[in-house]
């Protein structure tokens, strides 16, 4: 593994960005497109068989390529880039029909590839009520109330985003800081309200959900959930990890195509005004997969999906021959991977850990995946050519992820070309940081985690845990892992830019940093958000790089966020995001 994986490295060593500066110098002017005929200087340069449809010029061009590692112009023929190099070079393939677009100096990368994000989530989140601005528990009362008000009778209220840690207040009463439902369900008497933590990971309930869902003090706790109860073992309306399956399932009903088409086509769009060319889907089902399969055949899916399948083993058993799909209409959709999720997050105390919770020393978090399951998903990967993604964020999660991983493949598992990975790998023992890449498991990760997070992580892990394995990026790195980045939308907004800055800098909202020494810097951040992305999919072949002959997905930026000041790299927009040589987004 070691040795396959530097051979892909070699592709993307830090570009001498002063050489861009030096070439560029001389050739700034406005942004915007020019005519085809636009002089571009009269050197004699050999003439290509056929113009191209788009060419960027007047550029900063960085390829992530080695072979050609900057650049100040790109042309670009059907979805394909055919060529890289100078303005001079590139003015060859300006035809009467090309579309060309003048720069002015403006940063082009290659296509941003989100590492791990919930796609359909994403619009299914602007459906619902964002509570992630929310400052206390009595705010997401009120904006549940005024929901309620304008519902018809009987509907559900749902929202996303709250995170008790971020609140200004703790709630009174509270149980493990997580409030009764006495007041939200006074504000919502007759509507069911089911609202998701910012996690995923946790919901909160009013009295009406738990009597829908018929769960009181006598319910059992599911496998890998928890009911939380008040002192007299009473629900409070929180429910952890599969416990939320109790009250979810009640209002799952079926859903029309179109509401369902609807949620694709917010979600596409909020990505293309990201940069985002690429999306690897963390978890949908057969059912969303026929969707996705459906809709790129038209060619109205607006990004390039690669998606890991959430179903049951024997669903998948059954199914998964079936379903196998490698750059399926136009590249569009790829199915090759499955999601199994062996713990759960950190803020609601259900990442599972070696050691107590230092807040909370009852607990250490929660299995939510038996490993016996976990052993099978592996078998029926292995045996189908698939690729295993396994949620883990505590420290024994990712110790039992790869000890499976280890177990399933076998003795030779760093010379296979399995890239099984670990979705999250937030919170690890020092002694199984050099474990992912002896056996070759891919780290993807999510750097604004660690910045969002990082205020209150220490309360659960205490200093010396988090410390020496939070958000290890630089440790892995250095082990020689394949380290990505992403940022779990809707989670966290889905921009790379955010995500990208917290893994070069660690910065959190009140301006500390969060073991600094952990930062990549920004070549190697912007190798994990494209090329080590493709690469964890096994589409660098075709993608990740500004390369003649690959994919032409390509993200323009407003300025060079390998060279701008620290704390202004958060100020760059995305100008264009190109996906298949189509201008998908432009910035108005």
């Amino acid at each position: 593994m070691a040795l396959r994986y530097r051979l892909v490295m070699t592709t993307t060593r830090p570009v001498l960005l002063a050489a861009v500066v030096s070439l560029m110098a001389c050739q700034r002017g406005h942004s915007g497109e020019v005519s085809a005929d636009s002089s571009l200087g009269s050197e004699n340069v050999p003439v290509p068989a056929q113009t191209a449809d788009l060419v960027l010029r007047n550029a900063t061009i960085v390829t992530v390529d080695d072979a050609k590692p900057h650049a100040e112009a790109l042309a670009i023929r059907g979805d394909t880039i055919v060529a890289v190099g100078s303005d001079v070079e590139i003015r060859t393939y300006i035809g009467a029909q090309t579309r060309v677009l003048d720069l002015a100096g403006q940063l082009v990368i290659p296509g941003f590839i989100e590492g791990h994000g919930h796609f359909t989530s994403i619009g299914d989140a602007k459906l619902q009520l964002d509570l992630g601005k929310a400052e206390r528990w009595d705010d997401i009362v009120r904006m549940v109330g005024e929901a309620a008000e304008a519902a018809p009778p009987g509907a559900w209220i749902r929202g996303r985003g709250w995170h008790q840690e971020k609140w200004i207040e703790p709630p009174t009463p509270s149980t493990d800081g997580l409030p009764h439902h006495r007041t939200l369900s006074a504000a919502s008497p007759n509507h069911p309200v089911m609202l998701r933590h910012a996690s995923g990971h946790a919901s909160f309930v009013n009295a009406k959900a738990l009597e829908l869902a018929g769960v009181s003090a006598n319910t059992p706790n599911p496998h890998g959930g928890e009911i939380v109860r008040d002192k007299t073992g009473k629900p409070t309306g929180a429910l952890r990890e599969s416990a939320q399956g109790l009250v979810g399932r009640v209002f799952e009903h079926e859903e029309s195509e179109q509401l369902r088409r609807k949620r694709i086509e917010l979600a596409t769009g909020e990505c293309l005004s990201k940069g985002v060319t690429s999306f690897q889907d963390a978890g949908s089902s057969f059912a969303d997969v026929d969707l996705f399969k459906k809709m790129a055949e038209e060619g109205s899916l607006g990004l390039r999906l690669w998606v890991m399948v959430r179903e049951s083993n024997e669903r998948l058993a059954e199914l998964l021959p079936k379903y196998k799909l490698i750059g399926y209409a136009d590249k569009r959709l790829t199915v090759r991977a499955i999601k199994r999720s062996i713990d759960g997050a950190l803020g609601s105390h259900g990442a599972w850990l070696l050691d107590p919770y230092e807040d909370l020393p009852s607990s250490r978090g929660l299995n939510t995946t038996p490993l016996d399951q976990l052993r099978v998903t592996a078998l029926l990967a292995k045996q189908h050519g698939f690729q295993v993604c396994v949620h883990a964020i505590g420290d024994r999660g990712n110790r039992e992820t790869l000890d499976v991983f280890e177990a399933v493949l076998g003795p030779d598992a760093g010379n296979l070309d399995h890239r099984w990975r670990v979705e999250h790998a937030q919170h690890l023992h020092p002694n199984d940081v050099p474990r992912f890449a002896r056996i070759g498991a891919i780290a993807s990760m999510q750097g604004v985690h660690c910045t969002s997070d990082g205020p209150w992580v220490a309360l659960r892990l205490g200093e010396k845990r988090a410390r020496e394995g939070a958000y290890v990026w630089r440790k892995l790195k250095d082990a020689g892992a394949v380290v990505t980045n992403g940022t779990d939308a809707p989670v966290e907004d889905v921009s790379p830019i955010g995500s990208y800055w917290a893994m070069v800098s660690r910065t959190m909202p009140d301006g500390k940093k969060f073991f600094a020494e952990q930062a990549l810097g920004r070549e190697e951040a912007l190798h994990a958000y494209t090329l080590a992305a493709a690469y964890a999919a096994f589409e660098e072949d075709v993608k990740g790089s500004l390369t003649p002959g690959k994919l032409a997905d390509v993200t323009v930026l407003s300025q060079n966020i390998l060279t701008v000041p620290e704390q202004a790299i958060l100020r760059t927009e995305v100008v264009y995001t190109i996906v298949a040589g189509k201008i998908a987004y432009a910035r108005k």
